[in-house]
């Protein structure tokens, strides 16, 4: 076996989950309480392979912050590193409760970075600037909702209650980021609960300009995401965007998948729903 048949690292995708102990919607096709079932079996696959860490694209819950405590156990079986991002149904849970989401999913901030074998991976708060979850009163909310209604009345596409964008201060973050991992040499993979390409009625309020960014940037690689759960797929500049397909639909068939990080390519082996690609940069 040739050296670049080996990759780098790999690491596991879930996305959507969408847990709760609730019938399903069968017009939608969404079994939310199987997901338990799907998470373990997806878990399993992952302890038996060499993962740098497996990440959740969030909508690990549907609703109830009591959820996590049925789904947070199954990720207590992974033997590698849990790490998770935001979605909007992650804040379908009491007023009281959504300021402790991000603390009750381990993560260290609602968006954060970290770096593994030289490559730095960006992980974005997609709900910062939304109508559900920023506190009552916040200007995030108000910011938001002036956004919507320049959208509606544009007639786009993306103008949801259930899409958000990222505050003029991630952005600045985002662009950070990205520079000094350019300084240092490492290639970047952004995350977020949100796509932002193709454009699609899911997408960032904000997508333009976060397109623009990753698509000007030589050392971007790859923007992953959840959240529009048919899965999608482009490219903008040299970097793909990749759209995971969600646990929660379907009664029986799964969807995730490792990506295997050689120098020249990503390798996606998709599992279940989920689809296999080669990404080269």
């Amino acid at each position: 076996m040739s050296s670049s048949a080996l990759p780098l690292f790999r690491f596991g995708i879930i996305a959507d989950p969408q847990y709760a102990a609730i019938p399903p919607h069968a017009a939608m096709d969404r079994y939310y309480a199987n997901s338990l079932a799907k998470v373990a079996e997806a878990i399993e696959i992952f302890n038996g392979e060499d993962l740098s860490f497996v990440m959740t694209l969030g909508d690990v819950i549907d609703r109830s912050f009591s959820s996590f405590d049925d789904i947070q156990p199954i990720y207590e079986k992974l033997r590698h590193e849990a790490l998770f991002l935001l979605g909007n149904h992650d804040f379908s849970v009491s007023a009281g409760h959504r300021s402790e989401v991000a603390t009750r999913l381990g993560m260290p901030s609602p968006y954060y970075s970290f770096c593994r074998h030289g490559w730095r991976f960006i992980v974005l708060d997609g709900n910062e600037v939304s109508t559900f979850a920023p506190p009552e009163g916040h200007p995030h909310r108000a910011l938001a909702a002036r956004m919507l209604a320049e959208l509606e009345e544009k007639g786009a596409s993306n103008a949801h209650r259930w899409n958000a964008a990222l505050s003029d201060a991630q952005f600045a973050w985002l662009r950070d980021q990205i520079t000094e991992a350019a300084k240092t040499g490492e290639k970047v993979i952004v995350m977020n609960h949100y796509p932002v390409h193709p454009p699609s009625e899911h997408g960032m309020w904000d997508s333009e300009r976060i397109v623009a960014l990753l698509a000007s940037e030589r050392n971007v690689v790859a923007y992953l995401n959840g959240h529009d759960h048919v899965g999608n797929y482009g490219k903008a500049g040299a970097c793909h965007f990749v759209n995971f397909k969600g646990v929660v639909d379907t009664e029986t068939e799964n969807a995730f998948a490792i990506v295997e990080v050689h120098p020249d390519r990503l390798e996606i082996r998709g599992f279940g729903r989920e689809e296999s690609r080669t990404l080269a940069f």
